[in-house]
């Protein structure tokens, strides 16, 4: 007879819990992704089924997951609380926008990950493929700034100044007579998609000269840090992953109309660039298929209790 995945879970998170908290991980090979808002014709699921009250995972029937950068340390845990095996080191993961790809080419099973460019939901549809949705977690974009930068805090339309090319020193807003050093991430990154949607709004970004587009999450971290002319750098990431995974006793995080992004920011909507992460699977995913089992999983009171143990901001 199989097991209910519930009873199941609560007996290894509680045991997951005790033994450890959230493990720590490299930097991943995969380029990173992070968070934006699905569009308004993309399926949020609803709230789940009674299909995941008979299910029992094992080795082998435990779909192949996969997602961003900074959900590493979720899909290990997933894995370790349901399988009730140690937590993995190895974990690698495509980035956002190729996870998803893998997902509509039916390469992959579920993701746990960011929200998807605009032209890979455009690519979803040309392959006829419809994908479901369901709020998982929060995150937030967050501007980092050398140590040494004495600028505390700039108001949306400051970095909005500031990346648009309208305001390119640092005087005018407070700080010293300096050229900023805006980094940007790549187009197709999650946190790109997330700058366009909940910072520029519509805003055209200053074309930067090549070295100043960073294609890994690590890599902006770096540049604000320790590159030539840090101190003058600005760039932007997601919280989880300069707080959890790329931990730097050189860079800030710049507060927004004075207020830090914080977990309990995060939470309340205090911080004003805040926006959900998501479980993922294609809408044609059988109603007892191990993939929406886990999918329906992630939203239970169980799954929403690993997320937060993870450190992550749990949907609701």
């Amino acid at each position: 007879m199989k097991r209910r995945p519930t009873l199941i879970a609560i007996i290894l998170l509680i045991a997951l819990m005790a033994a450890c908290g959230p493990a720590e991980t490299g930097t991943p090979s995969a380029s990173p992704s992070e968070t934006g808002t699905p569009p308004a014709d993309t399926t949020l699921s609803p709230p789940p089924s009674e299909t995941a009250v008979a299910f029992q995972f094992t080795q082998e029937n435990m779909p192949s997951i996969d997602g961003s950068t900074a959900t590493i340390p979720l899909i290990s845990a997933v894995r370790s609380v349901l399988l009730g095996i140690p937590r993995e080191d190895d974990i690698k993961v495509s980035g956002t926008d190729n996870a998803y790809n893998k997902l509509i080419e039916g390469e992959v099973d579920i993701l746990l990950v960011y929200a998807p460019a605009p032209a890979t939901l455009d690519y979803a549809e040309s392959r006829g493929v419809k994908l479901e949705m369901a709020p998982i977690g929060k995150d937030a974009l967050v501007f980092l700034v050398n140590k040494k930068n004495p600028v505390e805090s700039l108001t949306p339309e400051q970095l909005v100044a500031i990346y648009s090319g309208e305001i390119t020193n640092w005087k005018d807003v407070g700080g010293p007579d300096a050229e900023i050093l805006a980094y940007q991430r790549q187009l197709m990154s999650g946190s790109q998609t997330m700058m366009n949607k909940l910072v520029m709004k519509g805003t055209p970004m200053a074309k930067a000269p090549s070295e100043f587009v960073i294609g890994e999450m690590g890599g902006l971290v770096d540049a604000v840090a320790v590159y030539d002319g840090a101190e003058h750098a600005i760039g932007y990431n997601v919280y989880y992953y300069v707080t959890r995974m790329k931990m730097d006793e050189n860079i800030r995080l710049m507060a927004v109309d004075g207020v830090e992004p914080s977990t309990e920011t995060i939470r309340s909507g205090a911080y004003p660039f805040v926006n959900d992460f998501y479980a993922v699977i294609r809408a044609d995913a059988p109603a007892d298929s191990p993939e929406r089992v886990l999918y329906e999983w992630m939203v239970t009171e169980e799954g929403q209790k690993l997320v937060e143990h993870e450190g992550y901001v749990p949907a609701s």
